[in-house]
């Protein structure tokens, strides 16, 4: 889909405190005033890797065109790089196993279809802003989570203000 819409950065992270099994958070950014995050109890960081942009693609509207920082060479290769090959062979990956995070990948595929959608790998912990406040993000929805506290899922209405900027 082509839009005469700027393209909006967000940056996108997952954390899990006990990798696998433990609390984990995702996030993602586009400034210091408009975030997003929230926790899961029992999970992988490939999985809130992977979450992050799937609530990216859910919360932004699908004539939005986005750049999607990454941290994450996996979730950005499921998406660009390999899914064309499971498609074709049914879900099975080079090793001859089912791909692993099969569910969200295909629900983020299916929420991208047709989108203006670009991915940029960013280095995480090497002071790019957005990725670090992902990250301080993700680790506190993951730490809420853990401590059986509120998630701080972000400031209200902070996209629908963003979104009255962008047009």
């Amino acid at each position: 889909m082509t839009s005469n819409r700027a393209r909006l950065t967000v940056a996108t992270d997952g954390s899990c405190l006990s990798n696998p099994g433990g609390a984990g958070g995702w996030a993602w950014v586009v400034s210091e005033e408009c975030w997003g995050a929230g926790g899961s109890a029992s999970t992988t960081n490939q999985r809130m890797e992977l979450q992050a942009i799937g609530q990216v693609a859910r919360a932004f509207p699908s004539d939005v065109p986005l750049l999607i920082q990454s941290d994450s060479q996996y979730s950005i290769k499921c998406l660009t790089e390999w899914l064309p090959n499971w498609l074709k062979n049914n879900w099975v990956n080079s090793a001859k196993k089912p791909v692993a995070n099969r569910d969200l990948i295909e629900y983020i595929a299916f929420l991208l279809k047709d989108r203006d959608v670009t991915f940029e790998h960013v280095r995480g912990h090497r002071g790019h802003v957005l990725n670090e406040i992902a990250d301080m993000k993700c680790g506190a929805a993951a730490e809420a989570t853990r401590d059986g506290l509120p998630v701080n899922e972000g400031p209200a209405g902070c996209l629908e203000k963003l979104l009255a900027q962008h047009s």
